[in-house]
């Protein structure tokens, strides 16, 4: 090999290395802090996360993002989805992070990287409020009853009627408000959700709506999620330094007693999922 075709050779490899340096620096955050936006994709139909009022959103997420957003020196955008596109969504690359928030669970940490919890996502169902029938969790053996598609309250919600001597049928809906509209109209007996959310919907709703006590579903957390990779990682931590900020100085238990009317535990290191 001559001199000359060696220099040459030595500045492709250089050049070649500074491109893998740089693209490994270009990690989630990076992109994030560049284009100065955190996109999030989540769904507005799940009160009192994410909603439309008046065609607008509202909800937690918005206020809780906002903090994080000048915490992290970014804007946020969020784009709405039908629950069933939104993880798929992520994995494709259309946004950065969930913000549904999702339920943590052994299975979904395995695929997921989570944020440090935000709220309580216990499962407990949401009754009419003139329903004498349905009095604790297990009167709802034999009747038919509500939860989101391919969502966690579903799977707490099967593992629970499984325990029941009749089993009752489970309708599977996209939208929330389209199960409650079904709960209201007397076509199911009960939804499962999330404490969080049925007791706000009860609360808006009282003359229609009821919570059964006591939760039939195992301690959980809700969170938000991230894809499962290095590039990630970055901006979790980040994420995760807003939110243990906003935990110490109370702007985390303002907008949970805003949002669900009471603050709730809210943990500053990942517990371990129940299931």
């Amino acid at each position: 090999m001559s001199i000359l075709a060696g220099w040459k050779c030595r500045l492709v490899m250089l050049a070649l290395c500074g491109a893998s340096v740089t693209a490994h620096a270009e990690d989630q955050l990076a992109k994030v802090k560049k284009t100065g936006e955190l996109v999030v994709g989540t769904e507005m139909q799940f009160a009192p996360f994410d909603f439309l009022e008046n065609g607008q959103q509202a909800g937690f997420n918005k206020d809780l993002f906002a903090e994080v957003g000048k915490e992290m020196g970014v804007k946020v955008r969020f784009i709405d989805l039908p629950w069933p596109s939104v993880l798929p969504g992520l994995e494709a690359g259309k946004f950065d992070m969930v913000g549904g928030p999702l339920t943590v669970t052994k299975a979904r940490m395995e695929r997921y990287t989570y944020t440090l919890p935000i709220a309580d996502a216990t499962d407990a169902l949401l009754k009419r409020a003139n329903d004498s029938a349905v009095k604790q969790s297990s009167d709802i053996a034999g009747k038919t009853v509500g939860a989101g598609k391919g969502s966690a309250q579903l799977d707490q919600l099967k593992t629970y009627v499984a325990t029941l001597p009749k089993p009752p049928e489970i309708r599977e809906y996209v939208d929330n408000n389209q199960a409650y509209a079904d709960l209201a109209a007397g076509r199911i007996a009960a939804v499962a959700n999330s404490m969080t959310n049925i007791a706000y919907v009860a609360k808006q709703r009282p003359e229609t709506f009821a919570v059964v006590q006591p939760p039939f579903g195992a301690k959980v957390y809700f969170a938000y999620c991230l894809r499962k990779d290095a590039d990630s990682k970055p901006l979790a931590d980040a994420f995760n330094a807003a939110l243990v900020k906003m935990h110490n100085d109370g702007r985390l238990a303002t907008l949970q007693k805003k949002w669900f009317g009471v603050a709730m535990d809210a943990p500053t290191t990942m517990p371990a999922p129940n299931y």
